[in-house]
């Protein structure tokens, strides 16, 4: 293995982090000056891999790799950091920026996920992991556009992390009527829905507990975690509110000074703004009413009993702002 404090990762991106026997280790992938358009890193990653260079010439680092690499061509800190509650406009805000050639946002990347969390993996890391975490994003930012993060739903509770090692950097937190969540999540449960699958993480049930909840309230109360979760960071770190009914427009509104959208850029979101974020190729059209409307009384008794108050907060915090 070459030497990691003489590699150049010039135009390569880390896109897996994960520790094997007591070491922590790096996966990297050329992509060169491709642009990251795709709804998800992972599926960026996916298409880079089908090149025959990535097929043929493969990087694999100890993770002290992006230590050095930040040494040597240090990153500006992210532009700013996106939390939300999940199936609330989060796609489709960072699929707008995403197509203005002016940013670089990266949605859900596994490698950041696996550093946030890592503490819960092996005790150790507790140690390492502001260092770790800003290298990951130093790489993740070695370009001249500024960075914008999209987390995953359940990195709300590393949300405080981020801001200690970022305080400059704003934040958002997305939601929407948790009614809409809810019917969204028990059509097809996202990874921090189903019991076990994100494995360990604060908004996390036992295994016992979650053994004795319905899909329904085990749904409703990781909801209702996640959200009085990002009522806390609206709160308490100057996070902004911002509801899924703000969408898009409030991109070249209210929030275009955050994420530094310029004025030419307005009408081309205006234009992006048509189409369904996650299946690109065809046509937006709103879904809320319907949600709402297939909601049975008992999916609105639990919305009610768990996730409603957090949302209601949400709502006063956003609109007295």
């Amino acid at each position: 293995m070459a030497d990691t404090h003489e590699m150049d990762f010039t135009g390569w991106l880390p896109i897996r982090a994960w520790m094997e026997q007591g070491q922590w280790w790096i996966d990297w992938c050329w992509f060169g000056d491709t642009p990251l358009t795709q709804p998800f890193y992972r599926d960026s990653v996916q298409l880079a891999l089908r090149k025959p260079f990535n097929q043929a010439m493969r990087r694999i680092t100890p993770i002290s790799a992006l230590v050095d690499w930040q040494q040597r061509s240090p990153a500006a800190a992210p532009q700013a950091f996106i939390h939300h509650a999940s199936r609330c406009g989060s796609t489709l805000m960072a699929q707008l920026l995403a197509r203005l050639p002016t940013h670089r946002v990266l949605s859900e990347p596994p490698p950041l996920d696996a550093l946030l969390r890592a503490h819960f993996f092996d005790p150790a890391a507790s140690r390492w992991q502001p260092t770790w975490v800003t290298a990951l994003l130093s790489a993740f930012g070695q370009s001249q556009q500024p960075l914008v993060i999209k987390l995953d739903a359940w990195n709300i509770f590393e949300a405080d992390f981020l801001r200690q090692l970022y305080p400059a950097t704003p934040s958002v937190f997305l939601y929407r009527h948790p009614l809409e969540i809810i019917v969204s999540q028990l059509r097809q449960p996202g990874a921090h829905m189903v019991p076990g699958m994100i494995g360990p993480s604060l908004l996390a049930f036992s295994l016992e507990e979650a053994a004795s909840l319905s899909p329904l309230e085990f749904s409703a109360r990781s909801l209702g975690k996640i959200l009085h979760q990002g009522l806390q960071l609206c709160q308490a770190r100057g996070a902004l509110p911002v509801d899924y009914r703000e969408l898009p427009q409030a991109l070249w509104g209210r929030l275009a000074p955050l994420f530094a959208v310029p004025d030419s850029a307005h009408e081309q979101l205006r234009q992006t703004a048509h189409w369904d974020a996650k299946t690109p190729s065809m046509a937006f059209t709103p879904d809320s009413q319907r949600k709402r409307d297939a909601a049975s009384p008992e999916v609105q008794a639990a919305v009610e009993r768990w996730a409603l108050e957090p949302y209601l907060a949400l709502e006063r915090l956003r609109l007295g702002a």
